[in-house]
């Protein structure tokens, strides 16, 4: 998607609801008010994807971790290697933290 498409102003405003919360709970309780469980499921599994790809773990080891297709695993592949580098920020910033649930 490219990001003109994206950058909407309903887009914007949900950025900067996100950017006003300051902890997991508030970034949590919003998550449950604004999407799915399977919603806030797949995006939880992305990110593990993710954190494991960048670790360097292999297709086989990551379906069988986190119950992924190979079909997510190839999309999140594609934005770590050519995307925006939302993961990588992510990823960064969960690493100096400690972040709990890091791929091993």
């Amino acid at each position: 998607m490219s990001a003109e498409r994206l950058r909407t102003p309903e887009v914007e405003a949900l950025c900067d609801a996100f950017a006003t919360l300051t902890d997991a709970e508030d970034v949590y309780a919003f998550l449950q008010d604004v999407c799915t469980i399977r919603e806030i499921q797949d995006m939880a599994q992305r990110l593990a994807v993710a954190r494991m790809l960048a670790a360097g773990a292999h297709y086989s080891a990551i379906q069988e971790a986190t119950g992924a297709s190979s079909t997510t695993i190839s999309r999140v592949s594609r934005s770590l290697n050519y995307g925006a580098d939302g993961y990588a920020r992510v990823i960064g910033a969960i690493g100096t933290l400690g972040g709990e649930g890091a791929a091993e």
